[in-house]
């Protein structure tokens, strides 16, 4: 990728709200852990929604661990590194940001630093003793009005925001792939794609790879375009027309790209791996997820909607084990929770959910060894900050000790 380009994601979403709290860590508390009581959860015919090999034992080595350059636009985090043992936590909050859980908040990280925003629009910036470095708002009164929602991305030590009052790189409503120049600020290429029939919460993914763009769209769409031209490469469909006509929503999982790969899910029941070169298609399978999964080498970590734990082949798309993480939760609850995302090390997985828990889960045998009550509402995919665990609420940045 040219040193002076860069794409990141536009959210087009509802502001966010005002109050007189903000800018204050809160004290450290003990995170409250609940009880991992198993519950016989009723199994239905569909096999992808019951357990499938629970007792195949699993064992991640360095042979199947990518080494991660975080400065690649793939999306995968692989394997990390991050402290075995939870126990406190404790926020720095601010007001609540509007329309919170439709759209994905992200950290960016530029080596010994973090940076994120708040209600306010004002980027903060914390170091690795998660004190504020500085406070930065580029706003004007009028504009401060509209309470616009940023996205932020850091590229070779530029930071390169992006809201919706105005774009720097981004894939809009109207599915238009914009490219700027970071240097001198002109359009450089613009690339339409079919108009969109879909209504969906879910942002649009993108990633880059050897200066190819790869993006989706609303209706399913996989696109390859050139990055330095906008030229286009090659385009997947993956929905046929009768969703157009049964009105359903789509919601896609994250792109994740790695050795010529492409991974990616969706709430229709869809799983692929796609080529990058050609997008011919490799495999498919039936998992129901809009879950950003994860790719080490010889295997596939994904979970499903449904808060089931899959280890695939990532050559071949068989599925080696199939492991139910939510079986903890009472039947009655259980369908009401969903996943939001998760990352891993050698021997854990931490997980959050729609209603403000972490499950700490066995990577070995696939087991929910532990559930922490963050909060009652949603909190974000887990980030690791250093070996500390960083989650996004709708009021507040939370750290985990």
């Amino acid at each position: 990728m040219n040193k002076f380009y860069i794409l990141i994601l536009l959210i087009f979403l509802n502001s966010c709200s005002l109050d007189t709290k903000s800018g204050i860590w809160t004290e450290e508390k003990k995170i409250e852990a609940k009880k991992t009581q198993t519950i016989k959860v009723f199994k239905k015919a569909n096999s992808l929604r019951s357990e499938f090999n629970p007792d195949l034992r699993i064992k991640l080595n360095s042979s199947n661990i990518s080494n991660k350059d975080s400065t690649k636009l793939t999306n995968n985090s692989g394997i990390l590194n991050f402290q075995k043992d939870i126990n406190k936590f404790s926020k720095f909050k601010f007001s609540k940001i509007k329309n919170f859980n439709y759209f994905e908040p992200e950290i960016v990280f530029d080596g010994t630093n973090f940076i994120f925003f708040d209600d306010k629009s004002n980027l903060i910036k914390f170091d690795n003793n998660f004190k504020i470095v500085w406070k930065k708002n580029f706003y004007t009164k009028d504009e401060k009005k509209s309470q616009p929602i940023l996205t932020l991305s850091i590229y070779k030590n530029i930071l390169v925001v992006v809201d919706n009052i105005g774009k720097i790189y981004a894939i809009d409503v109207n599915n238009i792939l914009i490219s700027y120049s970071l240097k001198s600020g002109n359009q450089l290429w613009k690339f339409n794609t079919e108009n969109t029939f879909l209504k969906s919460n879910k942002r649009n993914s993108i990633v880059i790879e050897n200066n190819i763009i790869y993006f989706n769209n609303s209706l399913g769409d996989i696109t390859a375009i050139n990055s330095k031209n906008g030229t286009l490469i090659w385009q997947k469909p993956t929905q046929s027309s009768s969703i157009y006509e049964n009105n359903f929503g789509l919601i896609m999982s994250d792109l994740v790209i790695e050795d010529d790969n492409i991974i990616f899910s969706n709430n229709n029941n869809e799983f692929y791996s796609i080529n990058s070169k050609n997008g011919l298609l490799n495999w498919k399978q039936d998992i129901n997820s809009n879950v950003r999964s994860i790719i080490l080498k010889d295997y596939i970590i994904a979970f499903s909607n449904e808060g089931y734990f899959f280890i695939l082949e990532n050559k071949s798309g068989n599925i080696l084990r199939v492991t139910d993480t939510f079986d903890i939760f009472s039947i009655k609850k259980r369908d009401k929770i969903k996943p939001v995302g998760f990352i891993l090390n050698k021997e854990k997985i931490l997980l959050t959910t729609d209603n403000g828990r972490l499950l700490i889960i066995n990577i070995f045998n696939g087991k929910t060894e532990k559930v922490l009550k963050i909060d009652n509402n949603k909190i974000s995919r887990p980030f690791v900050f250093d070996t500390s665990i960083v989650l996004l609420k709708n009021d507040s940045v939370i750290r985990l000790n």
